[in-house]
Protein backbone atom coordinates (compact mmCIF):
# COMPACT_ATOMS: atom_id res chain seq x y z
CA UNK A 1 0.00 0.00 0.00
CA UNK A 2 1.51 3.29 -1.06
CA UNK A 3 2.16 6.11 1.34
CA UNK A 4 0.10 9.28 0.95
CA UNK A 5 3.26 11.39 1.01
CA UNK A 6 6.85 10.72 0.03
CA UNK A 7 9.25 10.29 2.97
CA UNK A 8 12.35 12.49 3.12
CA UNK A 9 16.03 11.90 3.77
CA UNK A 10 17.27 8.75 5.46
CA UNK A 11 13.77 7.47 6.18
CA UNK A 12 13.16 6.70 2.50
CA UNK A 13 14.67 3.21 2.55
CA UNK A 14 12.97 2.21 5.79
CA UNK A 15 9.61 3.49 4.56
CA UNK A 16 10.03 1.49 1.35
CA UNK A 17 10.73 -1.63 3.42
CA UNK A 18 7.67 -1.04 5.57
CA UNK A 19 5.58 -0.64 2.42
CA UNK A 20 6.78 -4.06 1.24
CA UNK A 21 5.88 -5.59 4.59
CA UNK A 22 2.42 -3.98 4.55
CA UNK A 23 1.77 -5.37 1.08
CA UNK A 24 2.98 -8.83 2.02
CA UNK A 25 1.05 -8.93 5.29
CA UNK A 26 -2.25 -7.69 3.89
CA UNK A 27 -2.12 -10.17 1.01
CA UNK A 28 -1.21 -13.18 3.14
CA UNK A 29 -3.66 -12.40 5.93
CA UNK A 30 -6.44 -11.91 3.40
CA UNK A 31 -5.57 -15.28 1.84
CA UNK A 32 -5.20 -17.43 4.95
CA UNK A 33 -6.12 -15.44 8.05
CA UNK A 34 -4.08 -13.70 10.74
CA UNK A 35 -3.38 -16.73 12.95
CA UNK A 36 -2.22 -18.92 10.06
CA UNK A 37 0.14 -16.29 8.67
CA UNK A 38 3.69 -16.44 10.02
CA UNK A 39 6.41 -13.83 10.20
CA UNK A 40 8.56 -16.11 8.03
CA UNK A 41 5.92 -16.04 5.31
CA UNK A 42 5.57 -12.27 5.51
CA UNK A 43 9.33 -11.85 5.20
CA UNK A 44 9.53 -14.27 2.28
CA UNK A 45 6.64 -12.58 0.43
CA UNK A 46 8.20 -9.17 1.01
CA UNK A 47 11.61 -10.39 -0.14
CA UNK A 48 13.40 -9.44 3.08
CA UNK A 49 15.09 -11.28 5.96
CA UNK A 50 12.99 -12.30 8.95
CA UNK A 51 15.06 -10.00 11.15
CA UNK A 52 13.98 -7.07 9.00
CA UNK A 53 10.37 -7.63 10.04
CA UNK A 54 11.31 -7.44 13.73
CA UNK A 55 13.56 -4.44 13.10
CA UNK A 56 10.55 -2.52 11.81
CA UNK A 57 7.81 -4.04 13.98
CA UNK A 58 8.07 -5.63 17.42
CA UNK A 59 5.71 -8.48 16.50
CA UNK A 60 3.23 -9.71 13.94
CA UNK A 61 0.43 -8.11 15.96
CA UNK A 62 2.20 -4.74 15.95
CA UNK A 63 2.72 -5.04 12.21
CA UNK A 64 -0.98 -5.66 11.68
CA UNK A 65 -1.94 -2.81 14.01
CA UNK A 66 0.30 -0.44 12.08
CA UNK A 67 -1.14 -1.80 8.83
CA UNK A 68 -4.61 -0.79 10.01
CA UNK A 69 -3.39 2.69 10.91
CA UNK A 70 -1.59 3.05 7.59
CA UNK A 71 -4.48 1.85 5.41
CA UNK A 72 -7.18 3.83 7.18
CA UNK A 73 -4.91 6.86 7.13
CA UNK A 74 -4.73 6.62 3.34
CA UNK A 75 -8.50 6.25 3.11
CA UNK A 76 -9.13 9.21 5.43
CA UNK A 77 -6.74 11.41 3.48
CA UNK A 78 -8.43 10.41 0.22
CA UNK A 79 -11.90 11.28 1.54
CA UNK A 80 -10.74 14.59 2.96
CA UNK A 81 -9.00 15.54 -0.28
CA UNK A 82 -12.16 14.78 -2.27
CA UNK A 83 -14.25 17.00 0.01
CA UNK A 84 -11.73 19.85 -0.07
CA UNK A 85 -11.41 19.67 -3.84
CA UNK A 86 -15.19 19.89 -4.24
CA UNK A 87 -15.32 22.93 -1.94
CA UNK A 88 -12.58 24.70 -3.91
CA UNK A 89 -14.56 24.08 -7.09
CA UNK A 90 -17.68 25.65 -5.59
CA UNK A 91 -19.65 22.43 -5.12
CA UNK A 92 -22.31 21.85 -2.49
CA UNK A 93 -21.95 19.70 0.62
CA UNK A 94 -23.94 16.95 -1.07
CA UNK A 95 -21.53 17.21 -4.00
CA UNK A 96 -18.69 16.80 -1.50
CA UNK A 97 -20.33 13.68 -0.03
CA UNK A 98 -20.75 12.32 -3.54
CA UNK A 99 -17.08 12.97 -4.30
CA UNK A 100 -16.16 11.18 -1.07
CA UNK A 101 -18.23 8.17 -2.11
CA UNK A 102 -16.29 7.95 -5.35
CA UNK A 103 -12.99 8.39 -3.53
CA UNK A 104 -13.97 5.57 -1.20
CA UNK A 105 -14.84 3.29 -4.10
CA UNK A 106 -11.56 4.10 -5.81
CA UNK A 107 -9.64 3.27 -2.64
CA UNK A 108 -11.45 -0.05 -2.22
CA UNK A 109 -10.91 -0.96 -5.87
CA UNK A 110 -7.21 -0.26 -5.39
CA UNK A 111 -6.86 -2.03 -2.04
CA UNK A 112 -9.54 -4.75 -1.91
CA UNK A 113 -7.56 -7.07 0.39
CA UNK A 114 -7.08 -4.34 2.98
CA UNK A 115 -10.75 -3.43 2.87
CA UNK A 116 -11.79 -7.04 3.41
CA UNK A 117 -9.52 -7.27 6.43
CA UNK A 118 -10.73 -3.97 7.86
CA UNK A 119 -14.41 -4.92 7.60
CA UNK A 120 -13.75 -8.38 9.05
CA UNK A 121 -11.86 -6.97 12.02
CA UNK A 122 -14.68 -4.54 12.83
CA UNK A 123 -16.77 -7.54 13.89
CA UNK A 124 -14.13 -9.03 16.20
CA UNK A 125 -13.78 -7.95 19.82
CA UNK A 126 -10.97 -10.19 21.06
CA UNK A 127 -8.06 -8.68 19.17
CA UNK A 128 -5.14 -6.87 20.79
CA UNK A 129 -5.59 -4.01 18.34
CA UNK A 130 -9.33 -3.50 18.95
CA UNK A 131 -8.80 -0.08 20.55
CA UNK A 132 -6.66 1.01 17.61
CA UNK A 133 -9.33 -0.18 15.20
CA UNK A 134 -11.95 1.91 16.97
CA UNK A 135 -9.70 4.98 16.80
CA UNK A 136 -9.02 4.68 13.07
CA UNK A 137 -12.68 3.89 12.33
CA UNK A 138 -13.56 7.09 14.18
CA UNK A 139 -11.13 9.04 11.98
CA UNK A 140 -12.90 7.93 8.80
CA UNK A 141 -16.39 8.65 10.11
CA UNK A 142 -15.33 12.04 11.49
CA UNK A 143 -14.35 13.28 8.02
CA UNK A 144 -17.88 12.57 6.76
CA UNK A 145 -19.40 14.07 9.90
CA UNK A 146 -17.58 17.34 9.23
CA UNK A 147 -19.17 17.66 5.80
CA UNK A 148 -22.64 16.77 7.10
CA UNK A 149 -22.33 19.24 9.96
CA UNK A 150 -21.28 22.01 7.59
CA UNK A 151 -24.27 21.21 5.39
CA UNK A 152 -26.66 21.45 8.33
CA UNK A 153 -25.05 24.68 9.56
CA UNK A 154 -25.44 26.43 6.20
CA UNK A 155 -29.00 25.19 5.72
CA UNK A 156 -28.25 22.88 2.82
CA UNK A 157 -29.15 19.77 4.82
CA UNK A 158 -32.07 19.25 7.18
CA UNK A 159 -31.47 20.03 10.86
CA UNK A 160 -33.04 16.73 11.95
CA UNK A 161 -30.27 14.69 10.31
CA UNK A 162 -28.51 12.50 12.86
CA UNK A 163 -24.99 13.47 11.86
CA UNK A 164 -23.14 10.73 13.69
CA UNK A 165 -25.37 7.89 12.55
CA UNK A 166 -25.70 9.22 9.00
CA UNK A 167 -21.93 9.50 8.63
CA UNK A 168 -21.47 5.94 9.86
CA UNK A 169 -24.22 4.76 7.51
CA UNK A 170 -22.60 6.43 4.49
CA UNK A 171 -19.21 4.90 5.28
CA UNK A 172 -20.83 1.52 5.80
CA UNK A 173 -22.81 1.83 2.58
CA UNK A 174 -19.66 2.39 0.56
CA UNK A 175 -17.75 -0.44 2.25
CA UNK A 176 -20.49 -3.04 1.91
CA UNK A 177 -21.55 -2.03 -1.60
CA UNK A 178 -17.95 -2.02 -2.81
CA UNK A 179 -17.18 -5.42 -1.32
CA UNK A 180 -20.33 -6.83 -2.90
CA UNK A 181 -19.26 -5.29 -6.20
CA UNK A 182 -15.76 -6.73 -5.98
CA UNK A 183 -16.92 -10.18 -4.88
CA UNK A 184 -20.19 -10.78 -6.71
CA UNK A 185 -20.58 -8.18 -9.47
CA UNK A 186 -17.06 -7.64 -10.83
CA UNK A 187 -18.44 -6.98 -14.30
CA UNK A 188 -19.74 -3.62 -13.10
CA UNK A 189 -17.55 -0.58 -13.65
CA UNK A 190 -16.60 1.86 -10.93
CA UNK A 191 -18.68 4.52 -12.71
CA UNK A 192 -21.68 2.21 -12.62
CA UNK A 193 -21.37 1.51 -8.89
CA UNK A 194 -20.74 5.16 -8.12
CA UNK A 195 -23.81 6.22 -10.09
CA UNK A 196 -26.02 3.82 -8.11
CA UNK A 197 -24.74 5.05 -4.74
CA UNK A 198 -24.90 8.64 -5.91
CA UNK A 199 -28.61 8.29 -6.70
CA UNK A 200 -29.17 6.86 -3.24
CA UNK A 201 -27.28 9.76 -1.66
CA UNK A 202 -29.15 12.40 -3.64
CA UNK A 203 -32.52 10.95 -2.73
CA UNK A 204 -31.96 10.19 0.94
CA UNK A 205 -29.51 12.83 2.12
CA UNK A 206 -29.84 15.52 -0.51
CA UNK A 207 -33.61 15.28 -0.48
CA UNK A 208 -33.96 15.49 -4.27
CA UNK A 209 -36.66 13.71 -6.21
Amino acid sequence: MESSSAPAGGSTRREATRQKLYEAAVTLIAEQGFSATTVDEIAERAGVAKGTVYYNFASKSVLFEELLRHGVGLLTASLRAAAERTEREGGSRVDALDAMIRAGLEFIARYPAFTQLYVAELWRTNRAWQSTLMVVRRQVVAVVEDVLRAGVDNGELAEEIDIQLTAAALVGMVLVAALDWQSFQPERTLDDVHAALSRLLQGRVGGRR
